[in-house]
């Protein structure tokens, strides 16, 4: 039951001062109030405790909070957020608790009002968002069997210098292997070394990604390029991604987006010093920055270097399967064939093909495990296969 129409602090005065009189029954002052009796003995008790006073309303909020954050926690939250702007409530909370696993932190969703009271905490802005397709995003499912590469875009240096970043990283584990600027060229002699670094020191990954620029593809056949045939040469499978599709090589484009947040906005003054900061950058993600699809840990502590080492001289060439004509590519990346030139592909000079009978006068060209070209024999011509599946998209998180 509640009080009847009007004001509600007139209606309980008149019924304490009718309850008081003395001349009207308890149960009848109640009903002609419209409250019941366990309401009309909880006002007339405030009313002796408190007089007037009592019969105000009072706050339903608890006295104390089992969520609420004592001052040291969060001044904790508030010095990690200002020290890392990037990270959101969830990271902030995994990191303080790592660093100090005694204290008892409060949930990501506290830790967010504690940064809001803080003023570090400012509304997302809500975009709409295409229908996605419904094709599954790849799952990577041990560090080292997917490995993926880019640069991350030019930009100038404070001095006015040029620095594009060569950027390297494990599928799986989102290790972020390699960060390094290139000031000048791009080709394959800059980035070769540059590759050989990395798979010294990590081992060599089952699978790399990238998209269709230059060094990693070329418009030729079968996109090879010097640096995509070495790569092959050392085992391991090439992945494209479709032109214009970037989200293909999704976890890169986000790790770049973050990488650019830390030290490219500004930029450094001189390529030393972004180095640098890219050098810095790229230690505290791998090994403090929390990540929520690592279950709030950072990519360090599940990577684990391939086992495929780098050899000390490049593999030989594996057979080709018998019933197929092997061919060398010579100089100019051609192949004699009946008392003729063919070409094949300049990046191949020096390799051998393996070109598989399809049909009378029609050949399939492979180079190592890999097809690149049919062969019409009629025409002396190399044709492009037909357009190989879309690649699955690696889901940035």
């Amino acid at each position: 039951m509640v009080w009847n129409v009007g004001s509600v602090m007139d209606e309980r005065i008149k019924f304490i001062g009718v309850v008081l009189e003395g001349l009207t029954p308890f149960s009848v002052a109640c009903e002609a109030s419209g409250i019941s009796r366990k309401t009309g003995y909880k006002w007339l008790g405030r009313y002796r405790e408190f007089g007037l006073a009592g019969l105000e309303e009072r706050s339903r909020a608890p006295s104390s909070s089992p969520q609420a954050v004592c001052d040291e926690l969060a001044s904790r939250i508030v010095a990690c957020k200002r020290a890392h702007p990037d990270l959101g409530p969830k990271k902030i909370v995994s990191l303080l608790a790592v660093e100090s696993p005694e204290l008892s932190w409060p949930s990501a969703s506290t830790a967010g009002e504690v940064l809001k009271r803080a003023g570090l905490v400012t509304a997302r802005v809500k975009r709409r968002h295409a229908t996605p397709s419904g094709g599954a995003a790849l799952v990577c499912g041990t560090p080292n069997e997917l490995w993926c590469a880019d640069f991350k875009g030019w930009f100038l240096t404070g001095d006015g210098r040029r620095c594009m970043p060569l950027t390297i990283a494990d599928g799986h584990t989102r290790y972020f292997l390699r960060c390094q600027i290139l000031t000048g060229r791009t080709g394959f002699e800059q980035v070769q070394p540059l590759f050989e670094a990395c798979f010294r020191e990590y081992g060599l990954p089952e699978r790399l990604r990238t998209d269709n620029g230059p060094p990693f593809a070329t418009v030729g056949l079968g996109g090879l390029s010097r640096l995509s045939v070495w790569w092959m040469r050392l085992g391991i499978r090439v992945e494209r991604i479709k032109p214009g599709h970037p989200e293909q090589n999704g976890r890169l484009e986000r790790l770049h987006r973050t990488l650019k947040e830390h030290t490219a906005s500004p930029p450094e003054t001189n390529a030393r010093r972004q180095q640098q900061a890219f050098d810095r950058f790229r230690a505290y993600y791998n090994h403090q920055r929390p990540h929520e699809a690592l279950g709030q840990q950072p990519p360090g502590a599940l990577y684990t270097p391939s086992g495929i080492r780098f050899p000390r001289r490049l593999p030989p060439m594996p057979e080709y399967p018998g019933g197929w004509t092997v061919r060398k590519v010579k100089n100019a990346g051609r192949i004699k064939w009946r008392g003729n030139e063919v070409h094949v592909a300049q990046a191949l000079t020096g390799e051998h093909i393996g070109l598989e009978p399809v049909r009378d006068g029609l050949w399939r060209v492979h180079f190592i495990n890999t097809a690149i070209a049919l062969f019409d024999e009629k025409r002396m011509k190399m044709k492009p296969l037909p357009k190989e599946p879309v690649l699955p998209e690696l889901e940035p998180c």
